[in-house]
């Protein structure tokens, strides 16, 4: 047999691109576009927890496909753990990254802790079964945007031990120490440890 088919379920170009380049071959990878997904995947739990399951369960039971959804939020200290779950559309509807990234550094205006930290949760779901896998890595948030590449706030998020912010890395840079990586880290070692695709 070929490679397990695995669709992605978000509909979100960037995460689909570095998705597919933290997984290199892996799988045989897909997005929810080709199953003629046009909504909006929904988002309304309280956590990235229920936001990634509610994605995977979503493509799993309209489909039976074995999926991978993701979910992703920056957690500020001096704001009480925001933007959080609703980092997406921090600075409202519909969906804006640099209005959210115009908002946090407004809300940072004059703080001097600008410590936070990016979290992922991803969720894989497999013949009815769903596992969760979190990855998250601490960092700062500065006060000018930097760099052209990554998306989202990765303009102003410094990781820890770094001068540069993720939009100043490559995506191979980033890759390797962001939070979406090491997630995946966790997930390629169960895939490989759980023996899921022996014939693989």
């Amino acid at each position: 047999m070929g490679k397990q088919r695995l669709y992605l379920a978000t509909q979100n170009q960037h995460k689909i691109e570095e998705i597919k380049d933290l997984l290199g071959d892996l799988f045989d990878i897909h997005t929810v576009f080709e199953l003629g997904v046009q909504i909006e995947l929904p988002e309304t739990g309280s956590s990235l927890q229920e936001n990634s399951h509610q994605k995977a369960s979503y493509i799993a039971s309209r489909f039976s496909v074995t999926c991978l959804s993701d979910d992703s939020g920056l957690e500020v200290h001096a704001l009480g753990g925001a933007p959080g779950v609703y980092s997406a559309r921090y600075a409202g509807e519909p969906k804006d990254d640099a209005a959210n990234v115009r908002k946090l550094i407004a809300e940072l205006d004059g703080i001097l802790d600008r410590s936070a930290r990016f979290v992922t949760v991803l969720t894989f779901h497999h013949e009815g079964q769903y596992f969760s896998f979190e990855g998250e890595v601490q960092g700062d948030i500065v006060s000018i945007p930097r760099g052209d590449h990554g998306f989202g706030y990765d303009p102003v998020f410094q990781p820890a031990g770094y001068d540069r912010t993720f939009a100043e890395m490559t995506m191979v840079e980033k890759n390797q120490l962001a939070h979406r990586g090491r997630a995946m880290l966790k997930f390629k070692s169960f895939i490989d440890e759980a023996a899921f695709f022996s014939d693989k």
